[in-house]
């Protein structure tokens, strides 16, 4: 479900100094956009921005970009921004499919992928996330001993995520269906509002870690 549109935000993202302004054309000068030249991780698809902005004020020596394609969802990340402002992360508003036209090759350190839309209808499997299709992009803005960290609750994405990994020649490092029944995996892990949501009315979050 999405929020409903909000008049105005997009002119207020195109004013906000926490946002990267048309990122296709920023590629190579995204160092640029930060005050320290430290790794940096991605979270693709961060809704209201409180999961990448807890973990870029837990983690000040890693710079973090927020990815969200929607207007009036980014907005609310902006505003916690103004109430908490973190030099180590700043957003962009883009579609993923655009990735590797914003990013270099092995630039990124991590990727995030934190309860992504599961495009439930076969024909639109290409478009999650965590398709092969997008497995290929990573791989090219990945560095070569990076991670990408996905959760989500919908069992039938996660099962395809899964499914998608000796396809596209990636591997699991961590692969668990009950995360919060983890100590070890669940110590420090950051919720997001999804996972807080649905996890209180009892359904388990699957989480992987992979690599190449």
């Amino acid at each position: 479900m999405r929020l409903r549109n909000i008049s105005g935000s997009r002119e207020v993202i195109a004013d906000s100094k926490y946002v990267i302004q048309n990122a296709t054309e920023q590629k190579g000068k995204i160092k640029s956009f930060f005050e320290k030249d430290q790794p940096l991780q991605i979270e693709i698809g961060m809704g209201k921005g409180r999961f990448i902005m807890a973990l870029a004020e837990q983690n000040p020596d890693i710079n973090f970009i927020g990815i969200e394609k929607y207007s009036s969802v980014l907005l609310r990340a902006i505003q916690k921004m103004e109430q908490n402002e973190l030099p180590n992360l700043k957003f962009i508003r883009m579609d993923a499919e655009d990735i590797t036209e914003v990013f270099e090759q092995g630039e990124v350190d991590k990727i995030y992928l934190n309860f992504s839309d599961p495009w439930p209808k076969d024909r639109h499997a290409k478009r999650r996330l965590p398709s092969k299709e997008f497995l290929k992009r990573y791989d090219e803005i990945l560095k070569k001993d990076g991670f990408i960290e996905f959760k989500t609750d919908n069992r039938d994405l996660f099962d395809f995520a899964v499914e998608q990994l000796e396809l596209a020649g990636w591997k699991a490092k961590v692969i668990t269906y009950d995360l919060h029944s983890d100590p070890v995996l669940n110590e420090g892990n950051i919720m997001t509002e999804y996972e807080e949501k649905f996890s209180s009315i009892g359904n388990p979050i699957c989480k992987y870690i992979i690599y190449r």
